[in-house]
């Protein structure tokens, strides 16, 4: 089955790459902001005197904004048109960024991060959906998700660095502050350069219960998972959330079944392709930020690395990134399925997982670290840029910016898990070890190896679970995507709301 390509109006070719770098530049912002704290919280911790108990809000306001507000920002690029609501996000975002730079006590701080988070949902959704729209040629979509899907995995690994030489060299309000050139900057080359394809824009009324139930649901969801690493599982304020949270997002799905004009119609979650993306991606997620939390602290206590130095150990895993995503992921995205390059990309990744379960006090970061991190970049790359592409795949236009929400949306619910279950299942291991080994331990320093020795085998058994749930990530992967390669012809959309012709990729089968 083929048809005739016509043409998104308004978007010349030039403009299209040009927009690419400042929606680039944007995605890196947001992405980098969610590790970039990290290594800056121990500083701004003892600065602004936040206590012990605290000290994780500063990391959770950002998540539980971002997460929860995420599908009501994609449905306002829908409504309100994707450049605007881009180019406003970025706007806000610099100018919470400037307050938590300027920060003079706890509650100043965590207001920032909230905006930032608050933002960044609108933002975040807006950036994927301009080039859902901009980009419908597959050979050029495949490079311009390449790029992209390189940005969205390997982003957090770059703010360790960046977090690292701004901490060291500068001040920790740096972390903050390095945020409004960029936004300034994607902000003024989006106004100017994006040209958004005409038509395919939402104009129904905002789903109002919509809004409340998913807010609410995805809030209570990410609390609870955040909560379960602090408090514990077993605890019952964490179980009550949990209660609550399946309770307000059935609620959820339930009233998206029967209203008129949704906030998530459930034809985007509900096609299988896109449904494997959704979560085979926040599986992979889950992984990736569990090993990002065990890495930086088994090189920083264990090895004795500095902030700096530990984020540039993770310099061999963005490369590889880089490598998967813009040279093997784009030269055969519209070559060979999607689902051939997704699976064995988690498998890749997986295997560099399995990698670091070797990991010992003494090991050598050039014998083991090192390879696993190229595998682990490898294999994400590779998988990252298609399903970034698949995630708006066959969707409507005028539901292209709840599409993008939802896969951003995967990965912040699974960086929450990630972080939670995988630190849970890490402490449990260690304890048991220690409370093993300890007594026969007898000088000071025969103790503070055997608790050396249980961490590193709390992160060994916490990255076994991590290699499984990649497994089952690359499992999904390749049973539920089904989609053919894409032709390299284009076809005239013609998709119910949409109300002009744009060029989307047609699927051979």
């Amino acid at each position: 089955m083929s048809e005739t390509a016509v043409k998104a109006p308004g978007v010349p070719d030039a403009n299209r790459w040009k927009a690419l770098t400042f929606i680039a530049l944007a995605q890196l912002m947001v992405v980098l902001d969610a590790t970039i704290v990290n290594i800056a919280l121990p500083s701004a911790q003892q600065d602004l005197g936040i206590s012990d108990g605290n000290r994780q809000w500063v990391i959770t306001a950002y998540a539980l904004a971002f997460g929860g507000l995420l599908l009501f920002g994609g449905r306002i690029a829908d409504l309100w048109g994707r450049k605007r609501t881009f180019v406003a996000g970025l706007i806000g975002f610099a100018g919470a960024s400037a307050l938590g730079g300027a920060a003079t006590n706890e509650a100043m701080m965590l207001g920032a991060r909230a905006l930032q988070g608050a933002f960044g949902a609108l933002l975040a959704p807006a950036a994927l959906s301009l080039l859902a729209v901009m980009f419908t040629e597959p050979k050029e979509r495949a490079k311009a998700f390449g790029i992209y899907g390189a940005i969205a995995g390997g982003g957090g690994a770059v703010g360790f660095i960046l977090g690292g030489v701004l901490t060291e060299y500068l001040d920790w309000r740096w972390t903050f502050f390095v945020n409004i050139p960029f936004a300034i900057i994607a902000a003024a080359g989006a106004y100017y350069v994006i040209r958004e394809p005409a038509g395919g824009r939402n104009r129904s009324p905002l789903d109002i219960p919509g809004v409340v139930l998913s807010i609410l649901g995805l809030v209570t969801l990410v609390y609870a998972f955040t909560r379960a690493e602090s408090d514990g599982w077993g605890d019952s304020v964490t179980v009550g959330l949990f209660v609550a949270s399946a309770l307000l997002l059935a609620a959820f799905v339930f009233v998206e079944s029967k209203v008129k004009a949704p906030l998530l119609p459930l034809r985007v979650i509900t096609e299988r392709n896109r449904g494997g993306v959704y979560l085979s991606l926040g599986l992979a997620i889950i992984a990736m930020f569990g090993l990002f939390l065990f890495l930086t602290y088994y090189l920083q206590i264990v090895k004795g690395y500095s902030p700096v130095k530990t984020g540039f150990a993770f310099l061999p895993m963005i490369g590889g990134m880089m490598v998967g995503s813009t040279q093997i992921g784009t030269r055969l995205m519209t070559r060979v399925p999607p689902r051939l390059l997704m699976a064995p990309g988690f498998l890749v990744a997986a295997l560099g997982m399995l990698i670091l379960t070797r990991l010992e006090i003494g090991s050598s970061y050039a014998s083991t670290i090192l390879p696993a991190m190229v595998l682990l970049g490898l294999g994400m790359g590779t998988a990252f840029m298609p399903a970034m592409s698949l995630s708006t795949y066959g969707v409507e236009p005028r539901d292209s910016g709840v599409a993008s929400a939802m896969v951003n949306t995967s990965q912040q619910v699974g960086g929450a898990i990630g972080t939670a279950l995988l630190n849970t299942i890490a402490a449990s291991a260690t304890t048991s070890y220690i409370k093993d080994h300890i007594g026969g331990a007898g000088s000071q320093a025969q103790q503070q190896l055997v608790q050396l020795e249980g961490q590193v085998h709390g992160y060994t058994n916490a990255i076994w679970f991590a290699v499984g749930i990649l497994v089952v990530a690359a499992t999904i992967a390749a049973t539920l995507i089904n989609t053919g390669r894409p032709d390299t012809s284009a076809v005239t959309g013609s998709g119910e709301g949409a109300e002009d012709e744009v060029r989307v990729p047609v699927v051979a089968h």
